[in-house]
């Protein structure tokens, strides 16, 4: 069964729901040149960059392709630089009658472990000023249950889907790569590395460099499948982090994950959240991922795909400016499931009315010195709060 390529506003419940058009190729290359939508000008104001309207034939010759595993020529190469973050867009079925998901530059899964996981025990989210706090807990099927499910879905879409990926050691992570290895319809792997390690008494793989580079060579060792990488912001000095993650094989780097907070109950006087710690994301820790990916930048030749607080074609343009090679949209997903779809468009635009003819060439403009093709020093630009 076969559906129409559609964007709607509106979930209609259809249990036979089979998911996008099957996939065409591998590796996505340009969208066709359908006339675009003219979108309307948004409100500027201090810092705030219009979305012109546009003819639609000279927008669509913008070129938004991006390569995510430049190291691994034609391995993930995606039709613009639009993703969406695991966690917020489950397995991209779930979504497939509310947006055209083909229309993305990848899917990020939730979270997959070696075996299945029924999560933290409620409640498991809660708002806060600016964003969420989420204690999910990386409620998911397991590998087996990803691949028997789910896998053979992605293997008909042209959205390529990366899997996320968890878990408590080394060779937790090793076995759940192993089994992704090779599956038709998974088209890479993003490591989770803010998770304990059993091994070194719970310390995150995240904030230890030893720890960092161990995990992302030991599954650079049994994939060929382009690994990107994704960075906790709870560190002292990210960058020290990322090159070791860069020298241990990585493709790309994603940054950043939530920050460690919690709620309280105030009638109960105890924290709110089952599990009491949660991340948190959303706006609130835009400025935060705003940071990191400009250090990293220039601390990495890899590409660095942005992640935090992203909700409008304006917080997309301010981390392309600061290094990002693409971005991924999370928890605004939540209010707004069309919110990449728009970014996606008002990007195609930004770009044809500024004359520009590819989105790579927005990458890095706000880094000292401008645009960059390889990282300058980090000298001078040392984070001090």
């Amino acid at each position: 069964m076969k559906t129409k390529r559609r964007v709607v506003t509106a979930v209609t419940r259809r249990r036979d729901y089979p998911g996008p058009r099957p996939r065409k190729s591998a590796i996505v290359g340009p969208p066709k040149t359908a006339p675009a939508r003219r979108p309307a000008a948004s409100a500027a104001g201090p810092g705030r960059d219009p979305i012109p309207a546009v003819d639609g034939v000279r927008a669509a010759a913008v070129d938004l392709s991006v390569d995510l595993a430049p190291g691994r020529p034609g391995t993930l190469v995606l039709r613009n630089p639009v993703l969406v973050a695991s966690g917020t867009f489950g397995y991209g079925i779930e979504y497939g009658e509310v947006v055209d998901v083909e229309a993305l530059g990848a899917i990020c899964c939730k979270g997959t472990t070696l075996k299945p996981r029924a999560g933290n025990p409620p409640p498991r989210v809660t708002e806060t000023p600016a964003g969420m706090l989420n204690s999910i807990g990386l409620q998911n099927p397991g590998v087996d249950g990803v691949v028997e499910r789910y896998a053979p879905l992605w293997a008909g879409w042209q959205v390529p889907v990366i899997v996320n990926v968890a878990g408590e050691s080394i060779e937790e992570y090793v076995a759940v790569v192993r089994r992704l290895d090779g599956v038709p319809g998974i088209a890479g792997i993003e490591l989770n590395i803010s998770c304990p390690n059993v091994g070194k008494g719970g310390i995150q793989f995240a904030v230890d460099p030893e720890g960092a580079g161990s995990v992302t060579a030991a599954v650079r060792r049994v994939t060929d499948l382009p690994l990107m990488v994704k960075l906790s912001p709870n560190v002292a000095d990210v960058r020290v982090i990322a090159r070791a993650i860069e020298e241990a094989g990585a493709d790309a780097i994603s940054a950043i994950n939530t920050l460690s907070g919690i709620a309280i109950d105030r009638p109960n006087r105890r924290p709110f959240l089952g599990n009491v710690y949660g991340g948190l994301s959303g706006p609130a820790i835009k400025p935060v991922a705003l940071r990191v990916v400009y250090e990293v930048a220039q601390a990495v030749r890899i590409p660095v795909v942005g992640i935090g607080g992203i909700a409008s074609l304006e917080d997309a343009l301010e981390f392309l400016y600061a290094g990002a090679a693409a971005v991924q949209v999370g928890t605004a997903i939540f209010a707004d499931p069309t919110v990449p779809l728009r970014i996606i468009e008002g990007l195609r635009a930004f770009c044809a009315a500024a004359g520009v003819p590819a989105a790579r060439e927005l990458v890095g403009l706000a880094l000292p010195g401008g645009r960059r093709r390889t990282p300058p020093s980090v000298q001078g630009v040392e984070y001090r709060p």
